[in-house]
């Protein structure tokens, strides 16, 4: 008798379940059929923020991966450490101070207002605020992470920390509020859909003058211009890079995806399906050009170049990933890939000392990606994009070097060269991570 009952009530809870579902599908092709109403749009496009700003943060861990193993078995844990402190700080400048002053530009003005962020939601807007901050606050720490490659290994924690909010609280925000908050390069028809230039020939650009300033490593280039012993500055481990690679790759999904700002319509489903796959195609048309190139000149196959040109081809199409066709994107992608390729070899010969590669695959392909957009999108013109690219990289470059140059007069930027013999996790975190070899 109770297994019969049992057996009822499971028939019956079954029979609950499977009513659910199929209320579920009937609802949904309802919506589908009248076309979602605002509250629904509102919903998927607060949610498509949310998921979208989880992937680009999870870019964090990308760039940690990335850096920890190019850099020598002596910086590991420092690279942790700024990672992570960079991370909250500029989270926390851009909550204060950075979002209005990007987003509270005039229309075709110049700078926004010094205000601290505060909720508006409404229907109208087509999305919770606080999603928005979300996603646009990831940006800003992604830019901050490509300035703490390039400068590893010399540089202070304490002093990249407070350049990181200065960047991330005024200099970042400035320049792209000219685009993205309504300012004068928008008015103008410059044309940057998810950040080449606003975020990652920006970051680039700091890098470059962070890169100057600090000077190169100890031992890093000779003198004389003669080759030197690379032994000391070889990478911790290239199967960490290669995981910071593909977790930075997984989420340039939600970088790229997400900067279409909706998914609350037919016409957004198909054009974020497009760029996911345009954003494929690219990272895979650098990887094979670093792989070719590399075998080509340097008559080996170099796994550095390869994720490297991966990265280059992401930077490369993140200016417009919705317009090219899938045969274009790959080309954008093989093109950023040799361009990160010979802009190496160009700051090797400067005796410029990025330690990852930072300026070639984020400048100088960035720069690229800006460029080539009136390839595929027709609203848009190389006269303008060139005075964006230039206004924004000159901009973000000057600002920098002053920066940097005023916290190296007072507090300091650089470690001792007794520091750098001993490394960084030593002299700055005390922290040493100990690889297998040791």
């Amino acid at each position: 008798m109770s297994c019969e009952i049992y057996n009822g009530g499971l028939m019956f809870r079954r029979s609950l379940y499977f009513l659910s579902i199929l209320s579920f599908f009937l609802l949904f092709s309802s919506y589908a059929k009248a076309g979602v109403d605002a509250e629904v749009a509102y919903i998927l496009n607060t949610f498509s923020f949310l998921v979208c700003g989880f992937l680009v943060m999870w870019m964090a861990a990308g760039f940690l991966f990335l850096e920890s193993g190019l850099v020598t078995t002596k910086s590991v844990s420092t690279i942790a450490a700024k990672n992570i402190g960079k991370f909250a700080i500029v989270s926390v400048v851009f909550y204060f101070i950075g979002y209005n002053l990007g987003y509270g530009v005039p229309e075709g003005g110049f700078i926004g207002s010094l205000s601290i962020w505060s909720d508006s939601s409404n229907l109208e807007t087509g999305y919770s605020d606080a999603s928005d901050w979300f996603f646009q606050a990831l940006f800003v720490c992604a830019t901050a992470s490509i300035v703490s490659g390039a400068v590893s290994e010399r540089i202070k924690i304490w002093p990249f920390f407070l350049f990181s909010a200065i960047l991330g609280g005024f200099i970042y925000p400035i320049q792209m509020g000219w685009e993205w908050g309504g300012g004068w390069l928008d008015a103008l028809g410059f044309a940057d859909f998810a950040g080449s230039t606003l975020v990652h020939a920006c970051g680039g650009s700091a890098a470059l003058a962070g890169v100057i300033i600090l000077g190169p490593r100890l031992g890093r280039f000779s003198p004389t211009g003669e080759p030197v012993n690379m032994a000391p500055f070889a990478p911790s481990s290239i199967p960490l890079v290669a995981l910071g690679t593909f977790i930075l790759w997984m989420g340039w999904f939600g970088f790229n995806g997400g900067s279409q700002l909706a998914l609350g319509s037919f016409e957004d489903a198909t054009a974020m399906s497009k760029i996911f796959m345009n954003t494929q195609l690219a990272a895979c048309g650098g990887v094979i050009s670093g792989a070719v190139i590399s075998r080509l000149v340097g008559g080996k196959t170099d796994v550095v170049m390869m994720l490297n040109g991966a990265l280059a081809g992401l930077v490369s199409i993140t200016a417009e990933p919705l317009m090219p066709s899938p045969i274009l994107a790959i080309c954008i992608g093989l093109v950023g890939g040799i361009i990160m390729y010979y802009g190496t070899a160009f700051l090797n010969y400067l005796k410029l000392d990025d330690v990852v590669g930072a300026i070639p695959v984020h400048m100088f392909a960035g720069i690229f990606g800006t460029m080539i957009v009136p390839l595929s999108n027709p609203n848009a013109l190389f006269t303008i994009q060139l005075l964006g690219v230039v206004s924004v990289c000159v901009f973000v470059f000057i600002t920098s070097y002053i920066v940097i140059s005023a916290i190296k007069s007072t507090i300091g930027l650089r470690i001792s060269e007794e520091a750098e013999k001993l490394g960084t996790d030593k002299a700055e975190v005390g922290v040493i991570a100990y690889s297998i070899r040791d």
